[in-house]
């Protein structure tokens, strides 16, 4: 059966010769495989850059339940990126932030909501000229809500760990504030607060281990 939806790419992998499977966040279904065929071949070479990771797109799938795999029979780019590519800081963050979903979202639990907020959050990265630095941070904070435990407050997020009052302070408003907002942080203490937002996914999710782009994220932020 066909149905029209959004999705955000998650990641692929090459598939026989020419052909890749490629893994959506949907918005009518969740995490979902779909098989795309020849999209590796010399006369589609443009093609394949609609499923590189965090890639926005506008789809008409064919859905089978239980099926493992499906098909896509349409498919376009639902919003181009215009400085993320460009931008080395929004690279290094859009590396870093998918790894963290690809580790994190697993189910289709809420698909709806969590695949307009990543859209959402998406676009708004693109379009930031300012503040992108704190923008992981604040990504971290929201997607927790969406994975079963969320934060929404300083002592939820903080448990038995201690910390500055600064930190506590700039937590406080991180959780208040929008993506756009400006909040001051210096690097050392911009690096403390991802450690403790790491360490709190830590301890809501299984298997999380450690994260290979944390390090490029360091050097460039």
């Amino acid at each position: 059966m066909l149905h029209k939806t959004t999705g955000v790419v998650f990641r692929f992998t090459k598939y026989g010769e020419t052909s890749i499977i490629v893994t959506l966040f949907t918005e009518m279904f969740g995490l979902r495989s779909y098989i795309v065929n020849g999209v590796r071949s010399k006369s589609a070479k443009s093609k394949i850059a609609l499923f590189q990771p965090l890639t926005l797109l506008d789809l008409v799938v064919y859905h089978r339940e239980h099926a493992n795999i499906n098909r896509i029979k349409e498919v376009k780019c639902l919003y181009p990126y215009r400085t993320i590519s460009t931008d080395i800081k929004k690279s290094a963050l859009m590396m870093f932030i998918a790894e963290v979903i690809n580790k994190t979202i697993k189910d289709e639990s809420h698909a709806q909501e969590l695949c307009q907020f990543l859209i959402r959050s998406f676009i708004t990265l693109d379009e930031m000229s300012e503040q992108t630095e704190n923008f992981h941070l604040r990504f971290l904070l929201r997607l927790s809500r969406f994975l079963g435990f969320g934060v929404y407050n300083v002592n939820e997020l903080l448990g038995t760990r201690m910390t500055s009052v600064d930190i506590e302070q700039i937590l406080e408003k991180l959780l208040k504030s929008d993506y756009t907002e400006t909040v001051l942080i210096h690097n050392n203490q911009r690096r403390e607060i991802l450690e403790l937002l790491l360490k709190f996914y830590a301890d809501h999710m299984d298997n999380l281990g450690e994260m290979k782009s944390i390090q490029v994220l360091r050097e460039i932020l």
